[in-house]
């Protein structure tokens, strides 16, 4: 795991290419996926320290230049991020669920890392998959007030990015609803660092 992760969603393929290499010529960065996402999206997740991963961020952005859709550089990435983005779910005695979707990858990502750091609740699992037409969602648990404050973090951050799409709050889920939470995988990244 990195002490800073950075996503760049880009609308040209071509372009995507270049950005990779120009990043990794800038940075000693850890490339943890460059993929195609429908429709027609180029993602680059990397991670390193924070100097490293901000340096490559910055030269991505610039020679991205109108190709960026959006992109997120989270320094202090909650560690938990990281183990979702490679497919790890989590459960427990589980009180009160929240799912948040959003039409950016980017934001999902930021908007999660927010909703962690702000509330008491866990992150059940976080979905970037090509089959979601460019959108994320991420699911917390915890008690009902601390699940709508996570919530209310997130859709915060999406709502300023006009990426929200919809969220959710479900009390005392039902174990045969939970069976099919959170499938199938995502992205299938490992823990260290390749795809």
């Amino acid at each position: 795991m990195s002490d800073a992760l950075s996503l760049l969603e880009l609308d040209s393929i071509a372009r995507g290419y270049r950005v990779l290499d120009a990043m990794v010529k800038e940075s000693p960065i850890t490339i943890v996926a460059a993929n195609l996402v429908e429709p027609g999206k180029f993602l680059i997740l990397f991670g390193g320290g924070v100097a490293e991963v901000d340096a490559a961020f910055k030269v991505g952005l610039a020679v991205a230049e109108e190709t960026v859709l959006d992109s997120v550089f989270l320094p202090g990435v909650h560690p938990r991020i990281w183990t979702a983005l490679a497919g790890e779910t989590t459960r427990g005695d589980i009180d009160t669920i929240g799912v948040i979707e959003a039409a950016s990858i980017a934001g999902v990502i930021e908007a999660a890392d927010r909703s962690i750091k702000e509330a008491n609740v866990a992150l059940l699992g976080l979905r970037i998959a090509p089959a979601l037409g460019g959108k994320g969602f991420y699911v917390v648990d915890g008690q009902q007030y601390d699940v709508e404050a996570a919530i209310e973090a997130g859709t915060a951050v999406l709502q300023g990015r006009g990426k929200l799409v919809r969220a959710e709050r479900i009390a005392r889920p039902h174990p045969d609803f939970l069976a099919h939470l959170l499938r199938p995988a995502p992205f299938m990244i490992n823990q260290h660092g390749g795809a």
